[in-house]
């Protein structure tokens, strides 16, 4: 028989044997079927015979004539999906897969695959009564997929396989299949064991060919109907199987491509913003888990746009909790239950620090600088915030930013500090040192911490003590460069003011005056010349005086004298000056005879041992400047610098926080006289002070700070309230000021050269000179 008489043959009869009804018809065994099970009938038998011939003939088949019969293949394989037999279905599915496996040379252009794809779509979610035959219905559903992906992803001629409205049916089906993975291998079918492999092995393997396949045009399309899916499955709340579906999407798609599968998570993750605190920790937590699986800096142009988005949803999570609700326009008033936005926020704090650790250090910078200029900082912006939640919203939003800066600063790494601590970061950074909450500063002092500490030493300083032996400690040691020098230079005072301000705070506990040790060592360590030394051995001295105050709390003065020890043990051993060492020490065992509770021993514990009061301590267990300076001048450390104590500068920081006294300003006073020496300079005559030039000194002082305050208010106030057009028109009449005034300016000071030709009156009765090019030269002097 002819070729054309068997595809005759097979394409006229085979779909008739397929759709015949064998109701009433014994039943036959046949032992030739395919399809893994004994056929129902004989007409069944005669189509399994009829399907293993025209699979060896498409087989067979030369890619140039391939053509001649497929439509008539594919109409035979629609007939046997149509049918209402699972064993046909699977023959059918068997056979789609070969001919899906064959490489077409000759492009096609009347095909069309959407009866495939919807029908294996509605195959996967099969219900069939039988367990196991609903698994292998199921599997074959997987299959087709798989197949048609594979004979369309790369025919530019076919209909696009990445459309909406082929993905919204693929990826459903294959998410449904991995999504009840545990059900299906409880009971795996006879098939399935012996091709060792189950359903949601077989649905992974697919999902991922499908997603490794996708070109950067189509990611948006394969992962949009997988947020759908989560969606409207309630998936994100129990986060494991969102959290599965999308490693395996960050793992399948090339790496290039990353960065859009996170653009499409954070544009979800808004979507959801007045969904319910689990939804969007899931969201949340699925985009922490794909920053760690994204390579490094691939994040790409989206980086601001990231961080940017999880910032505006921890502020919207601070609302929530503090208002107690919000009003959704579908149902009305929802309750927040305060718990779960705790954990919102918590996770995304966790995400920020897993988008900054594939962040490399330049990037990372700026995401320091970014965050900190969302940070509402104190005596700038008093009220930011929403009018909902007031000054709590304003302090928790601080809180929430600066532990989100925490997470970004861990690991952080870099060679030149002047790169890693700007002026424009550092300086609202230390603002914060000033502020009455507790917590604030305590996060303060870990940002700085984990900016300065570059060799991992942080953990060695802690718990305080004191160390008898450094060498036990191994600590990474380097010489300070010249990028360090400028630094410390540089930012040296403002740094050893705020750890002096600090432990001035009476609410400051056990963690603050660990970390402010930490702090201490750190800059003895990794940033320390001769001179720093000499300021931090001064500083520790003035904590000394400090802890004489008897404003103080007893346990911070406890506190004060048990870190200068501590600190004092600790740079003794990093200068290795005998006699300094000497002193140290022996002021220390002194003050374990007779003063324990200065010591960190007894201060720093759960139970500090304190005594009810604190006179002020002498003789013996007291660090001296005088025997300081002497020990350190004879191994060549500037004497005149050490004899000097030490003064905190005062600066407009102060004045903004209320916290600037009359002794501060004397002292800077006396300060800045010291600095100029009466021969080369005399003396002006003091003006003669009494208490009503300092009544009023303080009354236009707080004056001025009210009408500042006022100011501030009213401009913040105008640029939210005022309209566009007022605003535009206001900063327009200002910049138009401002020129006028420029060019009055150069008119005074810029005053053109003469002319050979004279000048010109303008209008306004002004004279200029004539230009050269419009000069008129005598027709000699012209080339």
């Amino acid at each position: 028989m002819s070729f054309s008489r068997w595809l005759c043959v097979l394409t006229h009869e085979l779909p008739h044997f397929a759709m015949e009804k064998s109701v009433g018809q014994p039943k036959v065994k046949g032992n030739g079927s395919r399809c893994g099970k004994p056929c129902t009938n004989a007409i069944i038998k005669y189509v399994c015979i009829a399907m293993e011939a025209l699979d060896q003939l498409l087989m067979a088949c030369h890619c140039q004539s391939i053509n001649l019969f497929v439509e008539s293949f594919l109409t035979m394989v629609r007939k046997l999906l149509e049918a209402d037999k699972p064993n046909l279905q699977i023959l059918g599915t068997n056979s789609f897969v070969k001919f899906a496996n064959i490489e077409e040379d000759t492009p096609s252009y009347h095909r069309s695959y959407d009866f495939f794809v919807s029908r294996f779509s509605e195959m996967c979610h099969s219900s069939y009564e039988d367990p196991d035959i609903r698994i292998k219905i199921r599997m074959a559903g997987i299959r087709g997929l798989q197949g048609v992906v594979r004979k369309t992803v790369n025919d530019e001629l076919q209909a696009n396989i990445w459309d909406p409205q082929h993905m919204d049916k693929i990826v459903p089906s294959l998410l449904y299949n991995l999504q009840y993975q545990a059900i299906e291998s409880q009971s795996p079918s006879p098939d399935a064991e012996k091709d060792k492999e189950c359903p949601a092995e077989l649905t992974e393997r697919c999902f991922r060919e499908l997603l490794g396949r996708a070109a950067y045009g189509n990611i948006k399309n394969a992962v949009k109907p997988v947020l759908m899916h989560l969606d409207n499955h309630s998936l994100w709340e129990e986060k494991t199987f969102a959290v599965r579906c999308f490693k395996i999407i960050m793992y399948s798609i090339q790496s290039q491509h990353s960065h859009l599968v996170i653009q499409q998570l954070l544009g979800h993750l808004d979507a959801n913003s007045k969904s319910s605190a689990k939804v969007r920790a899931g969201i949340v937590e699925v985009l922490s888990e794909a920053a760690v699986i994204e390579a490094s800096g691939s994040v790409g142009p989206t980086v601001l746009e990231v961080f940017n988005t999880l910032l505006k949803q921890l502020r919207l999570s601070v609302d929530y909790e503090l208002t107690g609700a919000y009003d959704y326009s579908n149902i009305g008033t929802k309750i927040i239950k305060e718990h779960e936005e705790r954990q919102l926020q918590e996770s995304v704090i966790k995400t920020i620090g897993s988008f900054a650790s594939t962040l490399p250090t330049y990037q990372r910078s700026e995401v320091m600088l970014f965050i900190m200029g969302k940070i509402p900082v104190p005596g700038m912006y008093p009220a930011l915030g929403s009018a909902n939640t007031g000054f709590e919203g304003s302090r928790m939003i601080q809180v929430m930013l600066l532990k989100s800066l925490v997470q970004v600063t861990v690991g952080f790494q870099t060679t030149n500090m002047l790169t890693a601590l700007p002026t424009s970061f550092l300086d609202p950074l230390l603002s914060f040192t000033l502020m009455e909450d507790a917590e604030v500063r305590l996060l303060v002092l870990d940002i700085l911490i984990s900016l300065i500490d570059r060799h991992d030493n942080r953990l060695k300083f802690s718990p305080i003590s004191i160390i008898r032996d450094i060498s036990v400690l191994k600590l990474k040691l380097d010489k300070c460069s010249r990028q360090d020098n400028l630094f410390m230079k540089k930012n040296a005072q403002r740094l050893y003011r705020h750890i002096y301000l600090v432990c001035k705070e009476e609410n400051s506990a056990q963690h603050h005056f660990e970390s402010l040790f930490s702090l201490l060592a750190l800059l003895s360590v990794e940033l320390a010349n001769e001179e720093v030394v000499v300021d931090l051995i001064r500083l520790a001295l003035a904590l000394q005086d400090l802890a004489g105050e008897e404003a103080l709390p007893v346990y911070n003065r406890c506190a004060i004298h048990a870190l200068s020890a501590a600190y004092l043990n600790l740079i003794g051993q990093l200068t290795t000056v005998p006699t300094f060492c000497q002193h140290v020490h022996e002021v220390i065992e002194a003050r374990q005879k007779e003063v324990p509770y200065l010591l960190p021993e007894d201060v720093f514990l759960d139970k500090p041992r304190l005594p009810e009061s604190l006179p002020k301590p002498g003789g013996d267990v007291v660090f001296l400047q005088s025997k300081i300076a002497e020990t350190l001048g004879g191994s060549g450390y500037n004497t005149e610098r050490l004899a000097t104590p030490y003064i905190p500068q005062i600066t407009d920081e102060d004045r903004l926080s209320k916290r600037k006294s009359i002794g501060d300003t004397i002292s800077l006073q006396l300060e800045m006289d010291s600095r100029h020496s009466p021969e080369r300079e005399p003396k002006t005559p003091t003006e003669q002070i009494t208490f009503e030039t300092l009544k009023q000194a303080i009354v236009d002082s707080v004056t001025m700070e009210e009408q500042e305050r006022e100011r501030r208010r009213m401009v913040v106030e105008r640029f939210q309230t005022a309209p566009f057009e007022e605003i535009a028109a206001h900063c327009g009449a200002r910049a138009s000021l401002l020129q006028s005034k420029l060019n009055q300016i150069f008119e005074i000071t810029i005053r053109p050269p003469p002319s050979p030709s004279g000048t010109v009156s303008t209008a306004h009765g002004q004279s200029r000179s004539i230009p050269v090019y419009e000069m008129k030269f005598p027709d000699l002097c012209v080339y």
